[in-house]
């Protein structure tokens, strides 16, 4: 078996090489940051799908069934809403400003410090949750394949992060955006053949098969005690600024969607994108759930089992061999999926809002070997996440992100509400980066007291949007009427 996922591995990762190969003739610097701008929208929409699910969609949400039933959904519903945001708000913005890195918007709205702030923030939170979603795959590969041949897991990572760096490290974005659709096609094909083989193997018809999930309790949706984390207007509400902080303001995400022609193909793409991701949510629930009952027929207990094990313990050692082949096959394109565009995005940030590197290095030559130099940089900062946090994996990794995610992209959140949403100005820019770092501290502290301080609530995805409207509060006390605003005002006043 372990000789046939090598093979698996060796030939998708031949197929990247050979996209690589075509997408990377005669790029340049801006190949590598827009992709020329002439992506095809429906290339982009598709591909996305891998980008978005990764390796914690394949494993930790069918795992999640098992101890937070469908709630998940309440989430999906709140990308819905999420989505429309950034394709008739956030999209038309970034193009009116022709924006390369979207954190651009805030040094120019903003000022610089802002600016950097922001792109700081992504950075580290990009980082954080791409390393530990490639490493959810790293670590099965481990378990169930390279323990046994003795390969120690730096040495996993390595490889894999190597193999990465050789096919974006020329053609960059444009090629990130061609790979992606061969990791979505392989993420998709997994999933449909998984539940088409438990299926037949149990012999159910669809009715059936939800009979027994909530028979067993896993289909309940909507958790309406207002205390829990899973609230599920906590989790509606929450998914929507989740997604909007963590695809409409983040340059992975948004930098493939502007590499579309025009704002129309882009919100094209955004459409089509919400559209297939939601129903491909919606399989993966139902896979959970599917699991659950294939293990309790065959009295397979996995109630001791974390929950990001569940998937692969059943595909390896139960369904049969085919499952583990589409298993592995899934597995290696969300691990491809998980780290690819994070490494372009990061240097894409790097280089545009913390070096400013077209102003400060006008020769083509000398940008495309410093952006090589932060390419490499990114991808060792990316191998030391994986590495250290090998050592601490005891929780679903899902919850793990969006905790990130939470305190990190929250004063990301707060400072493009005041940019868009306000005509102020800040004085005092010193401040921006005291409050981005004082209020996710708050939060922490609170979230961590919530249930002595406030009755037994505990905070979930919605502590995302206190975070965020904090900082905003924040920025507004800090802030002024600009001039013009001020001298609009003062001749109103006159006449």
């Amino acid at each position: 078996m372990q000789n046939l996922i090598f093979i698996l591995f060796a030939v998708y990762t031949l197929l990247l090489f050979v996209i690589t190969g075509f997408t990377s003739r005669k790029a340049n610097n801006q190949t590598y940051f827009t992709g020329n701008r002439k992506s095809p929208w429906f290339i982009v929409a598709y591909g996305m799908i891998g980008a978005s699910l990764s390796g914690v969609t394949f494993m930790s949400v069918p795992g999640d069934v098992a101890t937070t039933q469908f709630t998940y959904f309440g989430v999906v519903l709140g990308y819905i809403l999420g989505y429309l945001t950034i394709a008739y708000i956030l999209l038309p913005i970034y193009y009116k400003y022709n924006l390369t890195s979207i954190y651009e918007f805030l040094g120019q709205r903003i000022g610089n410090s802002a600016h950097k702030t922001g792109s700081l923030l992504f950075i580290i939170s990009r980082l954080m949750g791409s390393a530990l979603r490639m490493y959810l795959v790293i670590f099965v590969l481990q378990t169930f394949v390279f323990d046994s041949w003795g390969i120690p897991i730096w040495l996993t990572a390595s490889i894999m992060i190597i193999i990465i760096i050789l096919y974006t490290f020329r053609g960059g974005l444009k090629t990130i955006v061609w790979t992606d659709t061969l990791q979505t096609t392989f993420l998709l094909t997994a999933l449909i053949v998984t539940l088409v083989m438990i299926f037949k193997n149990l012999g159910f018809s669809w009715g059936e098969m939800w009979t027994e999930m909530k028979t067993a309790g896993y289909t309940k949706t909507f958790n309406t005690d207002w205390h829990a984390s899973n609230y599920f207007l906590k989790q509606i509400f929450g998914g929507m600024f989740i997604t909007i902080a963590m695809t409409g303001l983040d340059q992975d995400m948004m930098q493939k969607n502007l590499s579309c022609r025009t704002l129309k193909d882009s919100q094209r793409n955004m459409l089509s994108f919400t559209g297939i991701l939601v129903i491909v949510n919606i399989l993966f629930l139902a896979l959970g759930g599917v699991l659950l009952v294939y293990a309790n027929k065959n009295g397979i207990d996995v109630s001791q089992m974390p929950t990001d094990r569940i998937f692969p313990e059943l595909a390896f050692n139960h369904l049969g061999k085919l499952a583990s082949i589409f298993f592995i096959i899934g597995l290696i394109s969300a691990g491809y999926s998980s780290a690819d565009g994070t490494f372009t995005a990061l240097t894409t940030s790097v280089c545009y809002d913390l070096l400013n590197i077209e102003k400060r290095f006008p020769n083509e030559k000398t940008q495309a070997w410093v952006r090589r130099c932060v390419h490499l940089a990114i991808s060792l900062l990316f191998l030391a996440v994986i590495v250290i946090f090998s050592s601490h994996h005891n929780d679903a990794i899902i919850r793990i992100i969006f905790m990130v995610a939470s305190y990190t992209y929250g004063p990301i959140l707060g400072l493009f509400a005041f940019g868009i949403f306000t005509k102020r100005t800040i004085k005092r820019h010193h401040m921006i980066p005291i409050i981005a770092i004082a209020i996710p501290v708050l939060c922490y502290i609170v979230a961590s007291h919530s249930q002595q301080w406030l009755g037994g609530y505990k905070f979930g995805f919605e502590l995302l949007i206190v975070n965020g409207g904090l900082v905003f509060l924040s920025l507004l006390a800090i802030s002024e009427k600009d001039e013009e605003t001020k001298k609009l005002i003062k001749s109103e006043k006159i006449s």
